[in-house]
């Protein structure tokens, strides 16, 4: 597998090229999810609410795993700039070690306990209920296998090669594309087809990465596991799954407020959610991006490279968000209309997507932000930034539902965002300076 340099070459240039690869395969990963709702939601709003209510608790999953993919990525990365094969074998082993360790305990905490934990939502609704669980089960042996694809497209992107994985992730959703309306209309299995198609689909992907990185996972460096090594991961890759946790807790709190609203409110949010990816998509793959870009060029201690880095991907994400926000708020009922025309839940989705689109920009800031924090091994900053305030969702919902209603829900969420881009960008502004100046 090919590994490339990332500490040559016009900043803007080589993020651009690095991004590229991982926004299209989260671009194919938006499409699979679009055409997947769209299947889902012919099935009526009960099969959305009970997909969106699932998908909170699979998000936790992944909220966990991704301080393997966080922890792992700063070290494989690091070990790169500094040409070090013996530390990258060892990290790249290590993490498949606390993959494969996080995998089983997902399987069995949602296979035995998922009708326990969706009863927390009060869905109020046995259909809904049902569906959900059954979504969940499959997805649980599902979330090994993606969990293993997660880190693989890091480890990739930390090699600066993302094209091998841009390739496996597009045969992934496209095939899983063609199963959704097979499983789902013809075999006639429902919101459970939507689980097995997304499952059959992880497990060949998961096939192609073993293949195609045969070169580097083979090595006998790899199979010896540092316990040193697996610790550097998880301290590091802590702080980022902390945040992603407590962010997906904040959001299974905010579920259970929208779901007072009834079934309609609860699909409207999981529409919302979907069409507000397409900003995420693409400033994910920016994030990741910088995060590899930062990570090499730190560890080759190249400083002026990192700035001018940050800088550009900065006017890159924010240039994106400014189109997706006039995009939200100027044609909110024709996104809205494309899963349902149950006239309720286009009505609050609508909303939702107008008072969401004041804050893409914010979102941008505090992302292209996270990236470089991530990569200079300081994941701890943004994720003390982000749970302080995503956890005033809660309070401002509760206060704003108190006197707009559902709306209140989706401001709280818009202000938390906006706060978290401004001071992201000011405390980097602050700490990064201080560590430049000992550094050299």
């Amino acid at each position: 597998m090919k590994k490339i340099d990332l500490t040559t070459g016009k900043e803007l240039s080589v993020i651009s090229l690095l991004a590229l690869p991982l926004i299209g395969s989260s671009l194919l990963q938006f499409m699979y999810n679009f055409i997947d709702m769209l299947f889902v939601g012919g099935l009526g709003s009960d099969a959305i609410a009970a997909v969106g209510s699932a998908s909170f608790f699979i998000n936790v999953g992944y909220a966990i795993q991704a301080m393997i993919v966080v922890g792992g990525g700063i070290k494989i990365a690091h070990a790169m700039g500094q040409n070090n094969e013996r530390k990258l074998a060892s990290y790249i082993g290590s993490s498949l070690l606390l993959n494969v360790i996080i995998g089983f305990i997902t399987i069995f905490v949602l296979l035995i306990f998922g009708n326990s934990i969706l009863n927390f939502l009060d869905l109020n609704n046995e259909v809904v209920q049902a569906d959900a669980y059954q979504y969940l089960a499959v997805s649980a042996i599902m979330l090994f296998f993606s969990y293993f694809n997660a880190f693989f497209i890091r480890m990739f992107s930390s090699f600066g090669n993302n094209k091998q994985s841009f390739y496996i992730s597009a045969f992934g959703i496209i095939l899983n594309v063609i199963l959704d309306p097979i499983f789902i209309y013809w075999l006639k299995w429902g919101v459970i087809g939507a689980a097995i198609a997304t499952l059959i689909a992880q497990i060949l992907m998961f096939l192609l990465f073993i293949y195609v990185a045969r070169n580097v996972l083979w090595k006998r460096d790899v199979i010896k596991v540092c316990l040193h090594s697996g610790w550097e991961i998880i301290r590091l890759g802590l702080p980022m799954t902390t945040q992603r946790v407590l962010f997906t807790i904040i959001n299974i709190i905010l579920a259970k407020i929208i779901a007072t609203y009834g079934t309609e409110a609860v699909a409207a949010q999981k529409i919302g959610l979907q069409i507000e990816s397409v900003t995420f998509i693409v400033l994910g793959g920016l994030n990741g991006a910088v995060s590899s870009f930062i990570g090499q060029n730190y560890g080759a201690r190249k400083f002026t490279r990192i700035t001018t880095g940050y800088r550009m991907s900065m006017i890159l994400g924010i240039s994106y968000a400014v189109l997706t926000s006039i995009i939200f708020i100027f044609f909110a009922e024709q996104l809205a209309e494309l899963f349902t025309h149950d006239h309720e839940t286009v009505g609050m989705a609508i909303t939702y997507l107008e008072i969401i689109g004041l804050s893409q920009i914010f979102m941008a800031m505090e992302m292209i932000s996270n990236g470089v924090f991530t990569g200079i091994g300081l994941p701890k900053i943004p994720s003390i930034i982000s749970i302080i305030f995503t956890a005033l969702r809660i309070p401002m919902a509760i206060v704003f539902t108190h006197f707009i209603g559902i709306n209140g829900v989706w401001w709280s969420i818009a202000i938390s965002s906006l706060l978290k881009g401004v001071v992201a960008v000011i405390v980097f502004q602050i700490i990064y300076r201080r560590r430049e100046q000992n550094e050299i």
